[in-house]
């Protein structure tokens, strides 16, 4: 891999959604992250959250086990995701926010009104030796917050530029867009590593490839809703070539 080259990492929650929509075992997404590993991935990617909607601790110890690229273990920050994450000391854990209510994670995490806080709740990961990235929008406050906790990586929350682009609000998608670019500059001129993800899709994942700042995207709801029509490998294959291409 390249300097270059942009970190592919798949996240595999939303087979778990289809596995738990009937309460058994299939399918599994221990079995996605290998053939998303196969097909070109970097990484996966999987939220563990509190109400174990689709990922659950057994997902977890499978995952740690059998894979072969660093796993990005999302989490909300209390006191029994940190315990799980010291206890299995994933390559990076990645702090987003929560509520039961939402349906997805609806926006970036709110860093500055928690900074002392969260700056406690990180140094045991990062004594631990995860990476500890911080999941926010493209905003300067919460980008200082985060640089100012000790996070290595923050990742952008780019939900609000496809959600525009779906609605065929370009003005609104474009003017997101210069925020994620200015921002993704910004971060690394703190020295922040910078990643980017939430909603992106074949159609929307280019500009923001483009960001010569951005060094990992995190998709996961796209590939495997893709999935279901193309199969799992094509359909992460492609994002591949896609990112590539805009790389250039």
């Amino acid at each position: 891999m390249t300097d270059n080259q942009l970190r592919l990492g798949v996240n595999i929650d939303h087979v778990a959604t289809v596995r738990n929509a009937r309460g058994g075992a299939y399918p599994d997404p221990v079995r996605a992250a290998k053939l998303a590993e196969d097909a070109g991935a970097d990484g996966i990617t999987a939220h563990l959250r509190e109400d174990r909607r689709h990922i659950t601790d057994s997902d977890i110890d499978a995952l740690m086990e059998a894979l072969t690229v660093p796993l990005n273990f999302e989490m909300a920050a209390t006191v029994e995701m940190q315990k799980i994450a010291l206890r299995h000391k994933p390559h990076a854990v990645c702090i987003v926010p929560e509520k039961r209510e939402e349906r997805t994670t609806e926006g970036g995490l709110e860093v500055a009104r928690e900074e002392n806080r969260l700056a406690h709740f990180i140094a045991p990961l990062r004594d631990a030796g995860c990476r500890v990235s911080i999941f926010i929008a493209a905003d300067r406050k919460q980008i200082d917050a985060a640089h100012r906790i000790g996070a290595e990586v923050i990742e952008l929350h780019t939900g609000a530029y496809c959600d525009y682009h779906a609605e065929s609000r370009f003005e609104d998608r474009d003017r997101e867009l210069e925020a994620l670019r200015e921002m993704s500059a910004y971060a690394h001129s703190l020295g922040l590593e910078v990643h980017a993800g939430h909603g992106l899709t074949y159609d929307t994942v280019q500009p923001v490839a483009a960001f010569p700042e951005v060094r990992e995207l995190n998709i996961g709801h796209f590939l495997i809703g893709e999935a279901i029509f193309r199969g799992l490998t094509p359909a992460v294959q492609e994002m591949r070539r896609l990112m590539d291409a805009a790389r250039g």
